[in-house]
C-alpha cells in the first residue's frame, strides 16, 4: 500500500510540474479559496486517475481539456475515466484549454455555478 501511494504522490507532483498554460492560469484563480471560499487541489488521485481540479467537499472534478483530447481513442478512454469518477461520486466538468485562455471569468462562472448546484 505505501508503494501505491509513492507512486501516486510522485505521479500528482509530475503533473503538477508539467501543467497546461491553461491549467496555470485556471490553478491560479481557484488555489487558496480564491472561488467564493471553495478548496481546490490540482492532480488529486481517484482511483487509477488523477483529476486536474478536485473540490472534494463537493466531490466536483474540473477537467482542463485541450486538443490531446479530440481523436476517437482519447474520447473513449474520457469517456471510460468520466464514468469512473461517476461512480465514484463525482461530477466531471469539462472545460476547453482556450475557454481558459480567452474568457477565464466564464469559466469560473461555470464551476461556481457547478459546485452551488445540488
Amino acid at each position: 500500500m505505501r508503494g501505491i501511494r509513492l507512486f501516486e504522490r510522485n505521479r500528482s507532483r509530475d503533473l503538477r510540474a508539467y501543467q497546461t498554460q491553461a491549467e496555470e492560469k485556471l490553478w491560479r484563480r481557484l488555489r487558496g479559496r480564491q472561488l467564493a471560499g471553495w478548496k481546490f487541489v490540482r492532480q488529486h488521485p481517484i482511483g487509477p486517475y488523477f483529476g486536474d481540479f478536485v473540490c472534494r467537499e463537493r466531490k466536483l472534478i474540473v477537467e482542463v481539456d485541450g486538443a490531446t483530447h479530440s481523436s476517437d481513442e482519447e474520447i473513449a478512454y474520457d469517456a471510460r475515466r468520466t464514468t469512473f469518477l461517476e461512480e465514484a461520486g463525482y461530477r466531471v466538468l469539462r472545460i476547453n484549454n482556450i475557454d481558459v485562455s480567452q474568457s477565464l471569468e466564464s469559466v469560473c462562472d461555470t464551476i461556481l455555478a457547478a459546485l452551488e448546484r445540488d
